[in-house]
């Protein structure tokens, strides 16, 4: 049992909760896009002194760690970083993908007789990252980009109820029309974070805070700006 700080900036909302003992005894939600740089650490403020704690009366601190949004990601992982690194704390992380299966759960939309979680992050067009889940949250393959046609996941829906979750699942309903899909629109929550967060500090598998980096799975692409500065 503990006390973590949890931090999810991965994709367009952000959040931040703490857990104690498993159970989430304060959170903070941001649903409007790019707020992660501004308020990533006043949600952290606002959450320890809610509780009337400091920073060194935390155990740890886990972070979403992908893949999602670059610049998300390292706000979230930035603060993070410098939360443990200036406390001594252990830094935990969890899988963007991980998360949203514990979303489903925590929504309660899994459906009956649910063979797969097949969680998707929006990535551009009709690509999503993406990776199959037993409903228990088991992961049976890698995370990797995926362009949705009418062919994904064939063989998957094949077998029965397949739950598609996240930010990338709605804009593929219409082209994934098996009878067995159903899609749920959510994010990954610091809140869905928690058992995740708990399993890892009770197992001990922390991250180096030193060299701990994002899972971006794609190279950031820096564009230029259309408008003339000069």
């Amino acid at each position: 049992m503990a006390r973590i700080l949890l931090i999810e900036t991965s994709t367009a909302q952000l959040s931040a909760a703490l857990s104690e003992d498993g159970v989430i005894t304060a959170s903070r939600t941001c649903d409007e896009p790019r707020m992660q740089a501004s308020l990533t650490a006043p949600f952290v403020k606002e959450i320890i002194d809610e509780k009337g704690l400091s920073v060194k009366d935390l155990d740890a601190v886990c972070v979403g760690k992908g893949p999602g949004s670059y610049t998300g990601l390292r706000v979230g992982v930035s603060t993070a970083k410098g939360l443990c690194f200036g406390a001594g704390l252990p830094l935990l992380s969890a899988g963007t993908l991980d998360v949203l299966v514990q979303e489903a759960h925590r929504l309660g939309v899994v459906p009956e007789g649910c063979k797969y979680i097949v969680p998707m992050v929006d990535a551009r067009r009709m690509e999503v990252y993406a990776a199959v889940f037993t409903p228990d949250g088991r992961q049976l393959t890698e995370t990797k980009p995926v362009i949705v046609d009418g062919d994904s996941f064939a063989a998957e829906l094949a077998e029965g109820p397949v739950l598609f979750i996240g930010d990338g699942a709605l804009k593929c309903r219409e082209t994934i029309s098996s009878p067995n899909a159903s899609f749920a629109a959510a994010f990954p929550t610091a809140m869905a974070m928690a058992p995740l967060a708990e399993a890892a500090y009770n197992e001990k598998r922390f991250e180096d805070v030193a060299y701990f980096e994002p899972f971006y799975l794609k190279d950031f692409v820096a564009t230029v700006s259309r408008k003339k500065l000069f």
